[in-house]
């Protein structure tokens, strides 16, 4: 590769830098029993930067790892990180509803572990260009995958006010999304959105002064954007009943997630599959009706006060997980 031992380890430590893993000790003791064995493979669904990824590679040392990232600047620098572990790690570059064919890919079936780690990714938010935040000036972009031909310059651009609508409401929970969408069609015509700054002015100026108080204006309709562009949830909806279905008895997933919306699908697939399908009144519970899921946790763990302390990204992340127990007839 043309790389000195000394310019690796450079790169290793910027990239490690850049991502701080969340609850990467209570994941690490969810996983472990699945993935201790020789043999085991987990998906790291979410790689991003790879600070889970290198962590269990480095505490499991017979574990394969299957990473998988829509951003192929991620992977890339993924990759760099992980080299040390050489063949036992297989990078694919797919959105993280394509589990079964990453691993069919690989001439694999199951996965002993899966792990997502939803969101923005360090690397997106850190990246300026990428125009995730609203807080810095940059092109409204917002693709987790360069290569993807949606941007939110041109959803502002090309939706309709209804459409602005219904995405600030459905994905940023945002009540003045009438006022937010009114105000971005007057605008666009004369004005064409195109870099973060215009939006968060127009965002603020249509924003009652009041309501400016309770927190940055511009906060749920980026959040709404980004869902958007990379459809998120949509994705995630197929993701997750994806991901059970390709893990092997007595695999186990770990999913963290960082608001109400994408916490919701997690939470609903996982209590359907930790359900008995059995009718009401049926005397006896039939094998075939028994759960497939066994929940880890109660309910969705936060993050403790001393790790927020000093990692703020685990201020609102909710943690659920699974095992499961019995394979569909």
């Amino acid at each position: 590769m043309g790389i000195s031992a000394w310019g690796f380890a450079r790169q290793h430590m910027a990239t490690s830098s850049l991502h701080t893993p969340v609850l990467l000790e209570r994941t690490v003791e969810l996983l472990a029993p699945a993935i201790g064995t020789p043999g085991a493979i987990l998906v790291d669904a979410t790689l991003g930067l790879g600070g889970h990824a290198e962590a269990f590679l480095e505490r499991f040392p017979e574990l394969v790892l299957v990473g998988i990232d829509r951003d192929p600047e991620a992977l890339r620098l993924a990759g760099e990180r992980l080299a040390p572990f050489g063949a036992r790690v297989h990078l694919v570059h797919a959105v993280y509803d394509e589990i079964p064919e990453a691993l069919a890919s690989l001439h694999l079936a199951e996965a002993s572990g899966i792990l997502f780690d939803l969101g923005v990714s360090s690397l997106q938010l850190d990246r300026v260009d990428r125009g995730f935040s609203y807080s810095k000036d940059a092109p409204l972009d917002m693709r987790m995958d360069s290569t993807s031909p949606l941007t939110a310059e041109r959803i502002l651009a090309e939706y309709s006010e209804s459409e602005l609508r219904r995405i600030f409401y459905e994905f940023g929970e945002e009540k003045l999304a009438p006022r937010y969408a009114r105000r971005i069609v007057d605008t666009r015509d004369a004005t064409p959105l195109v870099r973060s700054a215009q939006l968060v002015d127009l965002i603020i100026a249509a924003t009652p002064a009041a309501l400016q108080r309770t927190g940055h204006p511009a906060k749920r309709v980026f959040q709404a954007l980004r869902i958007e562009v990379n459809q998120e949830l949509a994705v995630l909806s197929r993701a997750i009943p994806a991901a059970i279905g390709v893990l092997e008895i007595g695999g186990r997933m770990v999913v963290l997630a960082y608001q109400s919306l994408e916490d919701r699908i997690v939470k609903r697939a996982f209590a359907a599959g930790s359900a008995s399908t059995a009718p009401a009144g049926l005397p006896v519970e039939l094998p075939e009706h028994r759960p497939e899921l066994k929940l880890l946790v109660r309910g969705a763990e936060l993050a403790s006060d001393a790790e927020k302390a000093t990692n703020p990204r685990a201020t609102p992340v909710r943690l659920r997980a699974i095992e499961r127990v019995r394979k569909a007839a």
